[in-house]
């Protein structure tokens, strides 16, 4: 039978259902367990089964014990024609805690395998194909069997749960996360108490005041852009207008490559540009950061996008807007940043319940801010494009 891996580094498995779910809700009929699932596709002439076994080093230790060493020494053994990328993959691989087994009755094509990799991506996973071929969470090859490179752009990923250990605690950490669930008993939010603590500040990278303020300027001018996309304005004019404003305030360079793709493609995803206006919420988090707002307040409705436009429109320059700035002290920052993370889990546990989300957060809004606050605290050191979004 045909066969495609997903391996994975998590703090656990509680997720993955709920990722099945949300990959093959529309389309098919899934029954079995969390452990074991089996997904039929809807329709009368269509009928190559899947089933996907979920397992982790918690739930099935021997396989890990067994076959991860060979995995680690296959891939030690190939001629990498990339060391660095050799030094990456063996880090990845020496953090893998996780393996969604994939098995279909027939022979798959492109529908399924954009399937599969989307739910590595919900994962943070990396692809493993029977000959030996890696792929990144988007697709993209990684590396091939004879050690050729591929187009990813590939960076390891490991939970908190491998990269400081199980019970990693310090007194710092769990004085934030206890002060966090104080305020949401107060607020009768529910809470997970055994949700990790996020790391002491002397563990973090801090972003500094100018690196906040480009992102932030960077940011609301290339969602002016994406507002344009998404109401399928005049783009051309609308493209160049934006590329004079990053030009003007000296923050071309500070484009993600998502927001580059979308500024540059010649018919701009829909989709990709209401996700981008979505990020209105994460400047709004940088404005916060930057002192230009008293409070951040509950993330239960969508920001004053007059006054975010008007914060940099005001301005002539940067060194201006700057000039209007004044730095949050990090610990601050850091206690938003742990809030968010309990108020996202609050959400995603309200959504697998079938719930409303409670004291009503909107997890848009709690998802934004939490890609601007950890990004801001230099988390993981994961990109702004790449931040994390486990709970």
């Amino acid at each position: 039978m045909p066969y495609f891996t997903i391996f994975a580094s998590l703090n656990d498995i509680s997720g993955v259902g709920n990722w099945i779910q949300e990959v093959f809700g529309n389309g098919f009929k899934l029954t079995g367990t969390p452990e074991e699932t089996v997904i039929q596709p809807k329709g009368w002439f269509v009928r190559n089964k899947i089933t996907i076994r979920v397992s982790s080093e918690d739930t099935n230790p021997d396989y890990f014990d067994n076959n991860i060493p060979g995995m680690m020494g296959f891939y030690q053994s190939i001629p990498f024609e990339d060391e660095e990328l050799q030094y990456k993959v063996l880090t990845q691989i020496s953090v893998i805690n996780t393996m969604l087994a994939i098995e279909t009755e027939k022979e798959y094509g492109p529908d399924y395998s954009k399937l599969f990799v989307e739910l590595a991506g919900k994962a943070h996973g990396i692809c493993f194909m029977p000959d030996g071929t890696l792929l990144d969470r988007e697709g993209k090859v990684i590396v091939t069997p004879d050690g050729k490179s591929g187009a990813s752009d590939f960076r390891p990923y490991a939970c908190t749960r491998k990269i400081r250990g199980e019970d990693f605690s310090t007194e710092e950490g769990l004085a934030r996360k206890q002060r966090t669930i104080s305020y949401l008993k107060e607020k009768q939010i529910p809470y997970l108490e055994t949700l990790p603590e996020l790391p002491p500040l002397n563990e973090l990278a801090v972003k500094s005041r100018e690196e906040i303020a480009r992102r932030a300027v960077a940011l609301l001018i290339v969602i002016q852009y994406a507002c344009d996309a998404e109401q399928e304005e005049d783009l051309g004019e609308s493209r160049a207008f934006v590329k004079g404003m990053l030009k003007k305030f000296g923050v071309s360079d500070e484009l993600t490559g998502f927001e580059s793709d979308l500024l540059e493609a010649a018919e701009p995803d829909r989709q990709a540009a209401v996700n981008l206006v979505w990020q209105y919420e994460a400047y709004w988090a940088l404005l916060w950061a930057l002192g230009l707002l008293e409070t951040l307040d509950f993330p239960n409705r969508t920001c004053d996008c007059d006054f975010a436009i008007k914060t940099v429109s005001s301005c002539r320059s940067f060194a201006e807007f700057l000039d209007k700035t004044a730095m949050r002290r990090p610990e601050h920052i850091l206690d938003e940043a742990d809030k968010i993370y309990r108020l996202h889990w609050a959400c995603v546990n309200a959504r697998i319940q079938g719930q409303p989300a409670p004291a009503g957060l909107n997890e848009s809004v709690v998802m934004e801010r939490r890609r601007a606050l950890f990004w801001m605290l230099g988390h993981r050191d994961e990109a702004w494009d790449d931040i994390s979004m486990d709970t």
